[in-house]
């Protein structure tokens, strides 16, 4: 992994992993929100859904906006876990190893982007096929799929609170080497 924690490549991932996150945030969940009536869709409810919610917000969206969903915000968004997976899993070893804390447990954390990454595609497969099978929705892939929505903001939360103290830990590892 030594060789692609150079900070360039870090940062070019980085940059296309947000790129397109703000075309999703800026283009294509605007389009899908527009026939959702201020409903949040199912991407974007950190703390997972009900098979009710599923129902009200799929009849709410119509079928132009279900169809928006499944052709717009849908295919970007299969794009998009991998790109964070590989890009913040890299970023994080690339900070644990400019704090020399890569060897050891700590380097266990790179995994939580991968999981959030995981979540994320099953999480798009299981909306993918609400939405197709809409308006008969079943249960348990309603049930798996919020499961999904809440792994992914758990590994996600969990994983910048993990680079924000990997961050502070080189901060201070700066500034004491400075004080010297």
């Amino acid at each position: 992994m030594g060789r692609h924690l150079q900070g360039r490549k870090v940062v070019a991932l980085v940059v296309v992993t947000n790129f397109v996150l703000a075309l999703m945030l800026a283009v294509t969940m605007p389009l899908v929100t527009g026939f959702s009536k201020g409903m949040e869709l199912l991407d974007m409810m950190p703390t997972g859904y009900d098979e009710a919610y599923v129902h009200a917000l799929f009849d709410t969206l119509g079928p132009e906006g279900r169809n928006a969903y499944l052709t717009f915000q849908l295919p970007l968004d299969m794009v998009y876990p991998g790109l964070f997976a590989l890009s913040y899993c890299l970023l994080l070893a690339y900070f644990l190893n400019r704090a020399d804390r890569f060897e050891g447990p700590l380097s266990s954390l790179c995994a939580l982007p991968l999981v959030a990454g995981l979540a994320d595609y099953l999480e798009n497969m299981g909306i993918m096929t609400l939405l197709l099978s809409f308006p008969i929705l079943d249960a348990t892939i309603v049930s798996l799929t919020s499961f999904c929505s809440l792994v992914k903001s758990s590994a996600t939360t969990a994983y910048f609170m993990a680079l924000m103290a990997v961050l502070l830990d080189l901060g201070v590892k700066s500034l004491r080497k400075k004080s010297r």
